[in-house]
């Protein structure tokens, strides 16, 4: 009687129950042997391996995905949008050398459908694989009259390890280093609200449409997960010549990159030195906008920045060698300059 008297207040206990099922296969395909418990239970348990580390120190990160979420509903497409909310926090640890070692979810809807949160963890549990994390637990809510039919939000939590000695946190950055930029898929996760105003609501575009400059639809595009950068920075964080790294997300390049810059150190970006993706230019075009609140705004093609050490050369090949092996597009974008902790532009405009 209770289940019944709360379905008809809108709340499905027998549809939660059937979407923990649904899940629970995709959650399979990222665990690690640390995991101790299944899903569904009241807490995720992971045994750390204290005996691999000298001075271990958890390093967490926690992160939604924002308006893009408006694309996935007006698309009823849901099966990618996990991938960019685990890729916006285990990059944000792995910038610190931080190994994710496991995930949490968060998913609130007015209405819980089964089929549609199986979607959403199948994405949640690609990133995680992609990211080498175990996703040990969630939340469900369904909370009628909070969202409108068809929607919902989903946030995470992302903790992972780092020994003491080997945290990235760029207090060794030094004139003369140099900028690394690694490629963009795309948008990421970023500046979703103006992108909607501008492509859909002045621009009347469609969802649908193929537009010939992106080479597909502009939905296609707008729904492009988030790249995950943790394989690559895991890889590079035994060389000295890495000295610091930047995830690129909301604030772009003049927010970011100053956040791990000593007192004495600035950025000087190259323009012109990596080539800036269509969908940008296709912004900048139809919205007018200045070439510096652009790079306020979005990443630029550019996902992840890292400075490594111009006195180390031999490293520094070895990083881009491994880097481009692994699949990475690298480009060099620029350098530390003595100054203040701030970004400046050089070079060919993007204009």
């Amino acid at each position: 009687m209770m289940s019944e008297a709360y379905k008809q207040a809108g709340v499905d206990i027998h549809a939660g129950y059937e979407a923990v099922e649904r899940i629970k296969r995709h959650t399979a395909r990222t665990l690690r042997p640390e995991v101790m418990s299944t899903i569904g239970g009241f807490g995720g348990m992971f045994q750390l391996d204290t005996s691999k580390y000298k001075q271990p120190v958890l390093v967490s990160g926690t992160d939604g995905v924002g308006t893009k979420l408006k694309i996935a509903f007006a698309m009823n497409r849901h099966d990618t949008i996990g991938i960019d909310c685990v890729a916006m926090c285990v990059n944000d640890i792995a910038v610190q050398g931080a190994e994710p070692l496991f995930f949490l979810d968060y998913i609130g809807c007015g209405h819980l459908e089964p089929v549609v949160i199986e979607e959403i963890v199948k994405g949640v549990a690609e990133g995680c694989v992609q990211a080498g994390c175990a996703l040990i637990g969630g939340e469900t809510a369904e909370m009628p009259g909070m969202y409108d039919d068809g929607e919902y939000d989903i946030a995470g939590c992302a903790v992972g390890v780092v020994e003491k000695e080997q945290i990235i946190d760029g207090s060794k950055i030094v004139p003369g280093d140099l900028i690394l930029g690694l490629a963009s898929s795309g948008l990421h996760s970023n500046g979703y609200s103006l992108v909607r105003r501008l492509l859909l609501e002045q621009e009347k575009m469609e969802l649908d449409q193929h537009v010939d400059m992106l080479g597909k639809s502009l939905g296609e595009e707008l729904l492009t997960p988030t790249k995950i950068y943790v394989p690559a920075i895991l890889k590079l964080s035994q060389y000295q010549a890495l000295k610091g790294a930047a995830h690129i997300t909301g604030g772009g390049f003049i927010e970011n990159i100053p956040r791990i810059l000593p007192e004495h150190c600035g950025a000087e970006i190259d323009f012109g030195s990596w080539p800036i993706p269509p969908i940008f230019r296709l912004l900048k075009e139809k919205g007018n906008l200045d070439t510096m609140e652009m790079f306020n705004t979005f990443n630029m093609g550019i996902g992840m920045v890292l400075v490594l050490s111009n006195q180390r050369n031999e490293e520094v090949r070895e990083i881009i060698r491994i880097l481009e092996e692994m699949g990475e597009k690298v480009y060099i974008i620029g350098r530390i300059v003595e100054g203040t902790p701030q970004v400046t532009f050089g070079g060919v405009t993007f204009d």
